[in-house]
């Protein structure tokens, strides 16, 4: 199984959706929730190499971006390849 983490925003919809993606599928990940972090914001925009939007979701420390993202990697049937490591 990968490695799967989420920088999250607690009242985030975008966050909540893409988690309830990864539950549905029953799927454990790293959540690090960054509400209000600023230095946590910053150690994410790094990985990111930009992107400062939550959610912001790695597979083996592997960018592959946000709700939109990995919803659009569910509908092509890609995701759950990507989720098997």
């Amino acid at each position: 199984m990968a490695n799967i983490e989420i920088y999250t925003w607690s009242t985030c919809p975008f966050c909540r959706r893409a988690k309830e993606l990864l539950d549905s599928k029953d799927i454990d990940y790293k959540e690090h929730d960054i509400t209000g972090d600023e230095e946590a914001r910053a150690k994410m925009v790094e990985r990111t190499g930009g992107p400062r939007t939550v959610p912001q979701i790695f597979v083996n420390d592997k960018l592959i971006g946000g709700c939109d993202d990995i919803h659009r990697l569910e509908e092509q049937g890609k995701l759950d390849t990507i989720l098997e490591g």
